[in-house]
């Protein structure tokens, strides 16, 4: 019952910390839309995909002591970190999740900063249009973000990148 909330511990685990519910939602997008078994179910939303799912199995996991969630303020609005509680580590040493290069990745992805992150995830979740169709939903969708083209040039890039370091070319 708990390998998805297994699999979602493994992920904050091996980023060590990540700061920003925003940057988590996008992190595990990408990572189950480049090649990892994450089942949380995503919707298009104002910030790029979205998962309810997710949102909750954070919630159940720090009820049940497994995540630190850590709220500051930050000027005008509060930022939330996320660690793995002693419980959890343990936790996590019994049911071991296997996925190798997901390290990798999510430490690259916790490098970069959320508005990035939200842009690459945009292109993930319309990656079936073409090219020109997707720079249009992103300039559109996001125009109060003001993405370049080079941005979105640097988006598809960095997919590919993420592929590479999870073993997939």
């Amino acid at each position: 019952m708990l390998k998805d909330h297994a699999k979602l511990m493994h992920a904050i685990a091996v980023s060590e910390e990540i700061v920003g519910r925003k940057k988590l939602q996008k992190m595990i997008y990408i990572a189950k839309n480049i090649a990892f078994p994450f089942q949380e179910r995503f919707q298009f939303h104002f910030y790029g995909p979205y998962s309810e799912e997710l949102t909750l199995r954070v919630e159940e996991l720090c009820n049940m002591g497994f995540l630190n969630e850590l709220k500051e303020k930050k000027g005008g609005y509060y930022q939330y970190r996320y660690t793995l509680t002693e419980t959890g580590k343990e936790f996590l040493d019994i049911n071991a999740v296997d996925m190798p290069s997901l390290q990798d990745c999510l430490l690259d992805m916790n490098s970069q900063n959320a508005r990035f992150l939200e842009l690459v995830s945009t292109v993930l979740y319309f990656s079936d249009l073409s090219k020109e169709e997707v720079k249009e939903k992103v300039f559109t969708l996001k125009s109060k973000q003001r993405y370049t083209d080079e941005e979105v040039e640097q988006a598809y890039q960095y997919i590919e990148s993420l592929r590479e370091k999870a073993g997939l070319h």
